[in-house]
């Protein structure tokens, strides 16, 4: 599927690590121009933005604080300041990754915790799309980047699961709402992938997580970046509303 993506443009948000980073090398391989954002990590965003550089393909940062919308705003302001100078109105592909994980269970939870993780999780995504789709081309791609913990029981992160559950909601209503413009919405929820998240669970509890998947593995970001390539791709054109669970296999 290399250059698949020749003259296309995505916006990837939380773009400087983890699934985010993955994300934005595997499509600028495929051809894409990327939008890297970033939250605070300026020195990461530069060094994805690099690393796409030095395998030939091409890019640019953005930044803003998508769990408020001043920070929305100021995102958006520097995507068309850097396209208008590359001749480039409006682009293909969003890509809604960012976001926070936090821990706690019912009795646990903080009002800070849950406001955090409703705000970049649930309010950054519904509300960067909302900026996005004036600018989406018709037929473009809206990805977002759900978990599996969206539709099991996870006592220990109930706040950060609701907020899963509610990207797969404005999932469907945007994959219905936008299909007269033939832009797709998908979700694709990844399973316990080895990133900063999940890097501090203890050796007890990951050899838990791989007993609990029909490959036996923890996924990379790579594995979630290669389905995010396909939805955005020509081949993903008849996919849309859909929830795909990027798992190796959990809670089967």
């Amino acid at each position: 599927m290399a250059g698949g993506l020749k003259n296309k443009t995505a916006l990837v948000t939380g773009a400087s690590r983890g699934i985010g980073r993955a994300i934005a090398l595997q499509l600028a391989s495929e051809g894409a121009l990327i939008a890297v954002h970033y939250g605070h990590s300026k020195a990461a965003a530069e060094d994805v933005l690099a690393a796409i550089k030095a395998a030939g393909g091409d890019g640019f940062l953005v930044q803003g604080d998508v769990g408020e919308m001043a920070g929305i705003e100021k995102l958006f302001h520097e995507l068309d300041a850097a396209l208008a100078e590359r001749g480039i109105k409006g682009f293909d592909i969003l890509v809604n990754n960012a976001g926070v994980g936090v821990f706690g269970d019912v009795t646990t939870t903080v009002e800070a915790d849950f406001d955090k993780a409703f705000a970049i999780n649930v309010k950054g995504v519904l509300f960067v799309t909302q900026y996005a789709v004036p600018r989406l081309r018709d037929g473009g791609r809206i990805i977002n980047i759900s978990s599996m913990v969206s539709h099991n029981a996870y006592p220990d992160f109930i706040a950060y699961a609701a907020s899963k559950a509610a990207v797969d909601s404005i999932t469907l209503s945007l994959a219905a709402g936008l299909g007269s413009r033939k832009i797709t919405v998908n979700a694709v929820a990844p399973g316990a992938t080895a990133t900063d998240f999940i890097g501090d669970l203890e050796e007890p509890f990951m050899n838990a997580i791989k007993d609990g998947t029909a490959l036996g593995e923890i996924g990379r970001p790579e594995d979630i970046a290669n389905v995010v390539s396909f939805l955005a791709s020509d081949a993903g054109g008849w996919v849309t509303g859909e929830r795909i669970r990027a798992s190796g296999g959990m809670h089967l």
